[in-house]
């Protein structure tokens, strides 16, 4: 008996990529007007940041349905395995609360962690949780770790737009006009399962100052999965980004993530940031 873990595609995690890891991605829903694509498989980040940049509203995303998830849980258990649930935070998405009302019905077989993360922090529990695999560990030691460690990872980022921020209604159009103007990024973070602002810089050089600082601070458990994220189609501003702090993490080259339409629809393109586990 193995134990297959499942995670939704909050996680930027693309069906290509799912298959290579051994993971089953199960998909949330994104609708451009009438428009409708699944996260990850028919919709990929290059074509969601183009049709995002070209739509004049926000495209909406819809949880994962507990009948999907209980279709995805059965076959798994037919198989003869058990099944780890990485989920978005329950704070961000309903998408937690469908994977346990599925989970209720396979009798502890089903184990679902709520991330209180998204995005980066999502991969990062899921690296984790397939080297515990790999060593041996049971689907309840498993589950018990994510559970602590999830509460010590660290994402932060840099907007480079107050745009989708308005669009969303996060902000008031006078406060959107006033930062661009003046050219204020905000650093943004996830924090108890939801997106907060942390800091607010007059441009994207001061903010990485801001996020460097941080991270020179905290405590990083390097033996843990680590990683630089951006979003849009420009890699390289990731990929910068990540060169520019590898001195904090070893020197050692850092994977290169990109954030995809769950938060990617709020943030817009243009970000930069990191995503750890502090001691």
């Amino acid at each position: 008996m193995a134990i297959k873990i499942v995670i939704d595609s909050a996680a930027d995690i693309a069906e290509k990529e799912a298959k290579e890891l051994g993971v089953e991605m199960v998909p949330l829903v994104i609708n451009f007007g009438v428009d409708e694509y699944y996260d990850g498989v028919d919709l990929l980040p290059t074509d969601f940041y183009n049709k995002l940049l070209a739509s004049k509203i926000l495209p909406k995303t819809s949880q994962v349905s507990p009948f999907r998830f209980e279709e995805v849980f059965q076959k798994i258990i037919d198989n003869g395995d058990e099944v780890l649930v990485i989920t978005i935070s329950s704070k961000l998405s309903g998408t937690y609360a469908s994977a346990v009302s599925a989970a209720e019905k396979f009798n502890g077989k089903v184990m679902v962690v709520d991330s209180l993360s998204a995005a980066i922090g999502e991969w990062l529990l899921c690296q984790e949780a397939l080297k515990m695999i790999e060593n041996g560990y049971n689907l309840e030691q498993i589950y018990t770790r994510l559970n602590n460690l999830k509460e010590n990872i660290v994402i932060m980022a840099v907007l480079d737009t107050l745009t989708y921020l308005k669009k969303g209604g996060r902000i008031s159009g006078t406060v959107a006009l006033v930062g661009g103007i003046l050219n204020i990024k905000p650093i943004v973070s996830l924090i108890d399962g939801e997106v907060k602002m942390i800091g607010k810089t007059r441009g994207q050089k001061k903010g990485a100052l801001f996020m460097n600082g941080i991270i020179n601070a905290d405590k990083i458990d390097l033996e843990l999965p680590f990683g630089a994220l951006y979003s849009g189609n420009d890699r390289s501003i990731g990929v910068e980004y990540a060169n520019n702090i590898k001195k904090y993490f070893n020197d050692v080259d850092m994977p290169v993530r990109v954030l995809g339409s769950t938060i990617g629809t709020h943030v817009g393109p243009g970000i930069f940031g990191v995503a750890y586990f502090k001691k």
